[in-house]
């Protein structure tokens, strides 16, 4: 703004420099307009020109050494007051510096005595459950080493082929007394007449006759022949394999010819028998193997598993329900025929009552006409006694004889007033009678 006023000056000046030179133009030319000398005119104008340039130049020049002054000092005034911003700036700089640097210590030293804390709390934790779960895997441990030694004597006892035959025996037993009655088998029991070879369980099954036929059950566990086949697929030797199931299969095969031997005997028993496998995986190898069919055809022995028994007995126990159903079909026939004869009484006495309630409807029908008709008709002959006969009425009714069992005095039997009334009333009245002795 400084450096602008002196150059509006500057102008100023000029401008009124100018109009002076024009006003004086203006008066010379009136002047040469009067006769002056032109030329006179051309010179002067040329003087004032050079003198007004000349001093246009001096003030301009003037003026530019003053800017430059001023903007020298401008540039001094910035310079210092840069510098002590810039002094300024970098000192508050360095406090905040210093001021974040110790916040941070105060909160890296917070940190880290937290971190410690939730470190050593962790770690202690940690350390107590690492502790607690060796403890239990220790405690597990010990588990595992008496369960392999009850697992060496489980083995022991498998180990004996009496042994074995006791556990199928018992497994069976359990199948058998969850489904059936205990009258519905036997156990221990010799089978075939003049034989001293008993079966394990026989299931009663009935006969044509009043007898029963027998079906016989015989449990097997093979585990150690089992165990090689086991043994031979973890080996993976086809041979190894082949030889353990075919000695599988000889024994299979042997026991299902014994069972049939031995427990086989129609009509005492039936013409098939049962072999029992306590264990699925040995079912499931035997049924793999393709016996099933062929020890039903060669021997009639029917192979089963656990699964298998159960269902099979439960499809047993409904075949005994239906012939328990047949026997008593006939009791059932003949508690029928009874119950048709006496609905048919039962129709004949409701038919018979069933008229004479019609009867009785009829009849009170009747009853309620004929008799209210009557009444009307005394009434009506009541409201047309003169009073005198009323008090007639009056005196004969003090001297009426009690009524006997027809409802009817001496003299009101006699009366010749109640002639109509009488009509109706006796009991011989084909339209007074009362239905009662009727009804019957």
């Amino acid at each position: 703004m400084a450096t602008i006023i002196p150059v509006i000056t500057l102008l100023v000046t000029l401008l009124i420099g100018v109009a002076l030179l024009v006003l004086i133009i203006s008066g010379r030319k009136k002047e040469a307009a009067r006769g002056s000398d032109r030329e006179k005119l051309e010179a002067d104008m040329q003087q004032m020109t050079t003198e007004l340039r000349r001093d246009i130049a001096v003030q301009l020049s003037a003026q530019a050494q003053q800017n430059e002054q001023k903007l020298e000092n401008i540039r001094q005034t910035l310079d210092t007051k840069l510098d002590a911003v810039r002094v300024s700036t970098e000192e508050k700089i360095t406090a905040l510096t210093q001021d974040n640097a110790k916040q941070l210590d105060r909160m890296r030293e917070t940190v880290d005595e937290k971190l410690q804390k939730t470190l050593e709390e962790r770690l202690g934790q940690s350390f107590a459950l690492v502790s607690r779960q060796l403890e239990q895997v220790n405690k597990g441990l010990g588990e595992m080493q008496t369960l392999a030694s009850g697992v060496g004597d489980l083995k022991k006892v498998l180990s004996n082929v009496k042994t074995r035959g006791i556990l199928g025996e018992i497994q069976l037993g359990a199948i058998l007394k969850e489904i059936l009655a205990p009258e519905q088998y036997v156990e221990d029991f010799a089978i075939k007449p003049g034989s001293a070879d008993r079966v394990e369980y026989a299931l009663k099954m009935p006969g044509e006759g009043e007898g029963d036929v027998y079906l016989p059950i015989d449990a097997k566990f093979p585990t150690d022949r089992y165990s090689a086949v086991l043994d031979a697929y973890e080996s993976g030797d086809p041979v190894t394999i082949e030889a353990a199931k075919k000695d599988l299969d000889t024994f299979i095969k042997q026991s299902a010819r014994s069972i049939h031997d031995k427990y086989i005997d129609p009509p005492h028993t039936t013409d098939f028998g049962i072999l029992f496998l306590p264990m699925e995986g040995l079912y499931a190898e035997v049924i793999a193997r393709g016996l099933l069919e062929e020890l039903q055809a060669k021997y009639q022995i029917v192979i089963t598993g656990p699964s298998t028994m159960a269902a099979f007995v439960n499809s047993l126990q409904m075949g005994f329900r239906t012939l328990a159903i047949q026997k008593r079909s006939q009791e059932v026939w003949a508690v029928l025929g009874r119950v048709k004869k006496e609905f048919a009484n039962f129709s004949t006495v409701l038919a018979t009552t069933r008229k004479r309630l019609h009867q009785a409807d009829d009849e009170l029908d009747k009853l309620v006409g004929t008799r209210t008709n009557q009444i009307n008709r005394a009434l009506r002959q009541v409201e047309s006694l003169e009073a005198t006969d009323v008090a007639g009425m009056i005196e004969a009714a003090e001297v009426v004889d009690v009524p006997d069992e027809d409802g009817r005095g001496d003299e009101a039997a006699g009366s010749d007033n109640d002639d109509d009334s009488d009509e109706a009333m006796a009991p011989g009245s084909d339209d007074g009678a009362y239905p009662y002795g009727s009804v019957n």
